[in-house]
């Protein structure tokens, strides 16, 4: 990693601010967060002492100590991941049994059917929530969690049971979660401050534009960066190149389809600002966000590209992202971490996907891709339901910690990972699996980034092993166009249930039905007139308020980093 000797430096202060400083699966990444300053839910409910402490007549917590080792009775802790995809277990994998044997602690994972969101609210209304939540910083259930009284206080579990969670937590973390009542509730991961970017070049940066690489080096490497070059490069693919070992080549695909694909990540390539003059700036109406949505539209009318991109299910994408059948793709590089080992070890090594200049500005400016931020990926939550919230605050509290940190990442010392020049270092057959199996890493294993809830980059990129160079480039574009402060501006969104955010559920809504219809018009006219009309009715639907709370969370935000 970049800068290692200064990252070394830096982790003795980033234990104690870890969480302030950490690396999802845009998420999200997706994407968004929390809005860090809304209004909480009365919690001056204190947890009941749990019998298991009281049994064993166990000392006091310490500050300066982890309490999880005054217990390590076995006790089974339920924790939801709100990621339908999340396809791992807790107790086959040899890492999973070594972290219950030391702590006591089994977790039986549960993930959503579909929608995360909708699940957690049913869990809501019927009063009977898991042990443990982690959810997307940036999900309207995140708020109602929290307005509702249905998690703990963290700093109040910490107080009461392990308050040497404070030293793993750090009160930047704390400060930047907590909520007018005082209280902060969910811990991030992959969370990362602007300074730590600075310092050590690690961006979390994983926005690109991918191509396919034997395909576009075959055609001259052609610039796809204007419309003029984007639209000739979709004419020879489909003139010289419409088929891969007899099957369909799809010209192009975007992550995460309307919402985030061909919206926010497609104006973070264009490099469109989120304010002008210290006032939120109105991305969508941008002119050379809506001349590429015409470039698209244009590609469409030309038969250059298909609806496939909206329409594909995930299976469809896996497919054809694993048989390399996308030429281009709006698509987070940790996506293809996997993928591209496989096909670059393939019968057509060169068959791989690497980052080049995607889309730009009418004025050439370089991406704009947003950086890891403060609010991470994925929020974790104890909630009231908990049969046992001093097991489970102690618990995080461990995984917070650096011993933690390294027992879920590395395993056990030994088995998977070694001391190398005063360094754990992954054992040899545990780097040819990261690099060629890394499902059966994950599985068996159990380590590196099979459970990622807790993960905090800052620790763990020190003990990674150098990636791939059909990694690497990925990584390496996406860091150089990081724009590394503008974190801030990520998730300002309103959620919950407030007028704003109502007016935005709505908006949002009617978006995704809109533009697929502004690809699909059949005129330049025709796409004007949709365009107008969506216009008109973001109007009616309350965008003014969206703006007004848009522009309060930012002013908000920049106050808490000038603390």
């Amino acid at each position: 990693m970049k800068r290692l000797k200064k990252r070394r430096a830096l982790l003795a202060l980033a234990v104690a601010a870890v969480l302030v400083f950490s690396l999802a699966a845009c998420t999200n990444n997706n994407e968004g967060g929390s809005n860090g300053n809304g209004q909480s839910g009365n919690s001056t409910q204190q947890p009941e002492a749990t019998k298991g402490g009281e049994a064993q007549g166990e000392a006091t917590p310490s500050p300066d100590e982890a309490a999880w080792k005054l217990d390590t009775s076995p006790v089974d802790l339920s924790w939801f991941v709100g990621a339908s995809w999340y396809a791992h277990t807790w107790g086959e994998s040899m890492n999973s049994k070594y972290i219950t044997e030391k702590t006591g602690v089994n977790v039986k994972l549960e993930v959503p059917s579909g929608d995360a969101n909708e699940q957690i609210t049913l869990m809501m209304t019927s009063g009977k929530l898991p042990d443990i939540i982690s959810m997307g910083s940036w999900e309207t259930a995140v708020k109602k969690l929290w307005e509702g009284d249905h998690v703990y206080a963290l700093n109040e579990l910490a107080d009461q049971y392990d308050p040497y969670f404070y030293k793993v937590a750090g009160d930047g973390t704390l400060k930047w979660y907590r909520q007018e009542n005082g209280n902060t509730y969910g811990i991030p991961n992959d969370s990362y401050s602007p300074n730590l970017m600075h310092e050590t070049g690690m961006t979390a940066a994983n926005q690109t534009f991918l191509v396919r690489k034997d395909l576009y080096e075959d055609m001259g490497s052609p610039d796809l960066s204007t419309p003029e070059g984007f639209l000739g490069a979709l004419q020879l693919l489909k003139d010289q190149y419409s088929e891969y070992k007899g099957q369909p080549m799809s010209p192009f695909f975007a992550q995460g389809n309307v919402p985030y694909g061909m919206t926010e990540y497609l104006q973070n390539l264009l490099a469109i600002p989120f304010e002008k003059d210290g006032k939120v700036y109105d991305r969508m109406t941008d002119p050379d966000y809506v001349a590429w949505l015409k470039t698209f539209r244009t590609a469409y009318e030309r038969g250059l590209i298909n609806v496939d991109f909206l329409v594909d299910s995930d299976a469809q994408v896996e497919e054809k992202t694993n048989n390399g059948r996308y030429f281009m793709m709006v698509r987070e590089w940790t996506g293809m971490a996997a993928v591209n080992p496989m096909l670059a070890a393939s019968a057509n090594p060169d068959s791989y996907y690497i980052a080049v200049d995607g889309p730009q500005n009418s004025n050439g400016d370089s991406a704009k891709l947003f950086p890891g931020n403060m609010d991470g990926w994925m929020v974790t939550m104890i909630s009231k339901s908990a049969k046992d919230p001093e097991r489970a605050i102690r618990f995080l509290t461990y995984l917070a910690s650096e011993e933690g940190q390294r027992d879920l990442f590395l395993g056990k010392e030994g088995e998977t990972w070694d001391m190398a020049d005063g360094k754990p270092t992954l054992k040899a057959d545990m780097v040819q699996l990261l690099d060629s199996d890394i499902e059966k890493l994950e599985k068996e294993y159990g380590i590196m980034d099979t459970y990622w809830m807790m993960r905090n980059p800052v620790i763990v990129n020190q003990w990674r092993p150098e990636k791939a160079p059909v990694i690497k480039q990925m990584e390496d574009f996406a860091n150089a166009q990081a724009d590394i402060d503008s974190g801030i501006y990520k998730g300002l969104d309103p959620l919950g249930d407030s007028d704003a955010a109502v007016a935005w559920s709505r908006i949002s809504q009617n978006w995704e039905e809109v533009l697929p219809e502004l690809i699909t018009a059949k005129s330049e006219a025709a796409f004007d007139k949709t365009f107008e009309s969506f216009l008109a009715r973001r109007d009616d639907y309350g965008f003014a308020k969206v703006m007004e709370f848009r522009q309060a969370e930012l002013d908000a935000r920049k106050a808490k980093m000038a603390e």
